[in-house]
């Protein structure tokens, strides 16, 4: 089992920043891949972005491109994305993914999932 924790949600306006976070516990997080998904209200589930076990290689959806960043620390089982250049259409809670197959952008191969956090980008 893997347990994952988000945190770092919240409201920001257009143009602004935020830092998600992922905490993870259990098995060796090194063996896994790791994803950022959304949903938006109404929407079904989207995949923004995903690292490989060592962080070398990352994929990102192309409505976030240019402007997300998605990172990994492996000495304190952690992800991160970093959004820049909010939009309103970024709003959606958050979910933190792991899976031990590269990359994570099909949520239905998805091992582990957070409990999701939200972000609101304001006009």
């Amino acid at each position: 089992q893997v347990q994952l924790v988000e945190s770092g949600g919240g409201s920001a306006q257009a143009g602004g920043a935020l830092r998600l976070s992922c905490a993870a516990s259990g098995r060796t997080f090194s063996n896994y891949a790791m994803g950022w998904f959304r949903q938006a209200p109404g929407k079904e589930r989207e995949f923004v972005a995903t690292i490989n076990w060592s962080g070398a290689n990352t994929y990102y959806a192309n409505s976030v491109k240019g402007r997300f960043t998605i990172s990994r620390d492996n000495a304190k089982n952690m992800v991160y994305l970093q959004m820049n250049s909010l939009k309103p259409e970024d709003t959606a809670i958050y979910y933190c993914a792991a899976d031990l197959r590269f990359p994570v952008y099909r949520d239905y191969d998805v091992d582990y999932w957070g409990q999701g956090t939200q972000v609101t980008v304001s006009s």
